[in-house]
């Protein structure tokens, strides 16, 4: 393995974890963030000439702390910088030093209540994932910029309010669950884009996510939305070896080979989403996983359950409010009453100023108005998804789809 390669492991095995053990000594989420991006550098810089050290993480976590030894040196004076440095020092000697991981007491610090709600599970993503500005910002369908202030208050606010990087008490916990819930899932969302893997940023998300939702459902086995939440991944994570053929092509949902799914893991979904069910309180992610349900019921009968479908669509709608949400429930809808009515539904949301650059509405509408037989109207929705579709093989399914319109096009004007 290369220099490079060896850092990529590293980032992506350890990023969350150190940065989560080195903003709990300091508070200083940001500080951590900026010492560790040093010790990369320094790691790509060193490592061609002196090996790829035997401990990758433990080397980075060392310069990384000497770093913040350094910046505290230089930005405060002596009895202000004492007790930073006495909490950075106290293992720097140590040739391997042990560290534990405090992902999760950093993710619930980062849902703290002083903490606007709108950008805890933002932070969450930045901070345990390293995900960009522009990365969370397209998942929550804000501008960068935005995105990129938000974050960096939220920073400043753990470091000025001393904002302890630790689990809370069972009470406190229920009130910040939310949040951590959300970054999970979204982690989960950015995994499962890449199927295949073939991104470096992205792999082992969707694997990291539903571990990060099995601490959670342990840490809170009667909280049924953390148990939901764990089922709706397992639910969609189960399918992945059918969303690409032998070639490598698209293959979506209704087209899947049910055989192909991973039996286990639905198994297990289905189980913790009975469990839920009985604790007596019904939320998003335990909707969103009867969705999935719903799907599956395919492997025994042919047919997914599209009336129970659009039932928890209709369910999920009153929750969110989500435009996401609604783009489902109008496909819902177009299976059950038609494609007029499931149109109608999706012109209920076209006025959102979200939805323009967002792929899934008009591949969604595409789909609908080919259904409803105005193919002229499909062609040009299917290219505007075309254009805004990332990857290459969904893009060339929304090609082939669209060149099956232009056919059927031609066969009717030579009637």
């Amino acid at each position: 393995m290369g220099v490079a390669e060896a850092a990529e492991a590293a980032a992506r095995a350890s990023y969350g974890k150190l940065v989560a053990f080195l903003a709990a000594r300091t508070r200083d989420v940001a500080g951590a963030e900026d010492a560790l991006s040093e010790a990369f550098a320094a790691a790509l810089s060193d490592w061609p000439a002196s090996g790829i050290p035997r401990n990758p993480e433990a080397w980075l976590l060392t310069v990384a702390r000497r770093k913040l030894i350094d910046t505290a040196r230089r930005q405060r004076t002596g009895a202000e910088a004492a007790p930073t440095l006495a909490l950075l020092a106290d293992e720097l000697d140590e040739e391997e030093p042990q560290i534990p991981d405090k992902r999760l007491a950093l993710m619930f610090a980062c849902a703290h209540p002083a903490i606007d709600p709108g950008v805890r599970a933002p932070l969450i993503l930045q901070t345990i994932l390293g995900f960009d500005a522009a990365t969370i910002a397209s998942a929550f369908l804000v501008s960068p910029a935005a995105m990129g202030q938000r974050l960096v208050r939220a920073k400043t606010k753990i470091r000025e309010a001393s904002i302890p990087l630790r689990i809370p008490e069972p009470n406190d916990l229920r009130g910040r669950l939310d949040a951590v819930l959300e970054a999970i899932y979204a982690a989960f969302a950015e995994g499962w884009t890449d199927p295949v893997g073939a991104d470096e940023r992205r792999r082992n998300l969707a694997e990291e996510a539903i571990w990060l939702g099995r601490l959670v459902a342990s840490l809170l086995p009667e909280e049924p939305e953390a148990l939901g939440l764990l089922a709706l991944m397992l639910h969609a994570e189960a399918r992945r070896g059918a969303r690409r053929d032998a070639k490598g092509e698209y293959v979506p949902l209704a087209e899947q080979d049910p055989a192909q799914w991973d039996a286990r893991r639905i198994d297990e979904a289905e189980s913790l989403l009975f469990v839920s069910s009985r604790l007596g309180a019904t939320g998003r992610y335990q909707l969103e996983a009867a969705v999935q349900s719903a799907h599956v019921v395919r492997r025994r009968t042919g047919r997914a359950d599209w009336a129970a479908i659009e039932r928890l669509y209709d369910a999920l709608l009153a929750i969110t409010r989500s435009p996401v949400v609604a783009i489902n429930r109008a496909v819902a809808i177009g299976e059950t009453h038609g494609a007029a009515a499931g149109l109608a539904a999706l012109d209920a949301v076209a006025g959102d100023p979200r939805l323009v650059l967002y792929q899934p509405y008009w591949a969604a509408r595409a789909g609908l108005l080919a259904a409803a037989g105005d193919s002229r109207a499909a062609g040009l929705a299917y290219e505007q998804a075309i254009g805004l579709e990332y990857d290459p093989a969904v893009r060339r399914f929304l090609q082939r789809r669209r060149s099956m319109l232009k056919s059927d096009h031609s066969k009717e004007d030579m009637k």
